[in-house]
């Protein structure tokens, strides 16, 4: 079994290009069941692709077909305990956009659920979902602003000073977009209208906020009547185009893409008056929170190398406890042909303490070989360890 993880993220990969390879969760399921024993994990920030026995090659040329060009130079590539520290990160929120967000471990156990993984991948992202949740109960990584969508109200602070007063358009009522709604009335915004391509989802959304809901084909129409417009939709393409921007020269019209694919044409940044950030501008936030939740991340990280020691440890023996069951086995076997050679006349006691005797003779010379063996499995040697129990009891030659 040999553990793999080819992917791509916001620390290697501009918007332009993620958003392309940007899966759902029903597409990342069927690209991992295409490859084989996959796992495929796709967010706004990252699609990463986890292996187990599957040609690498496989994965990135899959990558580089959603991107539509070669992505060397992009791609990262670990293997065994460092892909298994790097999803145990990812899980744990350590290695988002955001430090500590939380809708990242659901989209973890998410991916694992909808995928078919066989044994070591599914013990590898088991540890990882118990590794993000005792980060959130056992740190306070996650009590500052920690999502995408919080990140976005704060970014709308900074850029009006405060939010008292400021009228907002919201695209998408899904579970981003009612974040971000709620992030922004905490501050003071008040959530003037909720466009959704399904209208009575919108409904739903405005109410809680005494908004109006309306269709996307009327967000033009509302645009004279907001100062911010935020962005959180799944939708596949544009949502929002240049075209669809009326001239302003009240005041000025901020836009706050926060959805992967982009939902706000680039080019709206270009038009008078009217100011676009997306999802990569929100860096600018987070490092302004970065030091507020530098003790909590040492603390999460040490959780996270404890469970990475505990995979690594597991992952080792798998070396050695073949080689251990054989020379049991094996031993065993030389017992068993020994007892029968006993005479037979020999009395019911007196061959229940034979069976006995020897049989703890056996334990207690196993005894010590064995731990050492498990001990020799978590360092370098452990294979060789393995590989020279079977030459010495001829184990190899049994199997022939």
């Amino acid at each position: 079994m040999t553990l793999a993880l080819v992917g791509l993220s916001h620390h290697v990969a501009p918007l332009a290009l993620r958003e392309r390879v940007t899966l759902d969760l029903e597409a990342a399921a069927t690209l991992a069941r295409s490859l084989g024993d996959a796992v495929c994990l796709s967010t706004c920030n990252r699609t990463e692709i986890y292996l187990e026995g599957v040609p690498e090659t496989d994965a990135v040329g899959a990558l580089e077909r959603l991107a539509r060009e070669p992505l060397d130079g992009v791609l990262y590539r670990l293997h065994e305990d460092a892909a298994a520290l790097h999803l145990f990160r990812v899980a744990a929120g350590l290695d988002s956009l955001v430090p500590g967000e939380g809708e990242i471990l659901k989209q973890v156990r998410d991916a694992f659920e909808a995928a078919d993984p066989g044994p070591l991948l599914g013990r590898v992202f088991r540890q990882a979902v118990v590794v993000g949740k005792r980060v959130r109960s056992q740190t306070a990584i996650g009590e500052n602003p920690a999502s995408v969508s919080s990140a976005a109200a704060a970014l709308a602070a900074q850029v009006f000073g405060e939010l008292t007063g400021r009228r907002v358009l919201l695209i998408g009522a899904g579970r981003i977009g009612e974040l971000a709604a709620a992030n922004l009335a905490s501050r003071g915004a008040e959530i003037a209208y909720v466009a959704n391509r399904t209208v009575d989802t919108a409904l739903d959304l405005a109410r809680r906020f005494d908004g109006e809901a309306i269709a996307l084909s009327d967000i033009s129409s509302r645009l004279a009547d907001v100062d911010v417009v935020v962005s959180s939709t799944s939708a596949p393409d544009t949502v929002l185009r240049a075209q669809g921007v009326p001239s302003r020269h009240r005041k000025p019209l901020f836009f706050i893409d926060i959805a992967v694919p982009r939902d706000v044409d680039p080019a709206i940044a270009k038009l008078d008056g009217c100011f676009l950030y997306d999802i990569d501008d929100l860096e600018a936030v987070v490092a302004e929170t970065l030091a507020l939740r530098r003790t909590e991340a040492e603390r999460a990280e040490q959780l996270v190398a404890e469970e990475a020691e505990r995979f690594r440890t597991w992952r080792a023996s798998l070396d050695v406890v073949p080689a251990i069951a054989s020379l049991r086995a094996h031993a065993e076997e030389i017992r068993a042909s020994e007892l029968a050679k006993v005479d037979r006349r020999m009395s019911d006691d007196a061959l229940r303490t034979l069976e006995s005797v020897t049989s703890q003779i056996l334990n207690k010379l196993l005894h010590l070989p064995t731990i050492r063996m498990k001990e020799a499995a978590v360092t370098a040697d452990g294979a060789e360890y393995a590989d020279a129990v079977r030459y010495l009891f001829g184990l190899e030659e049994e199997t022939l």
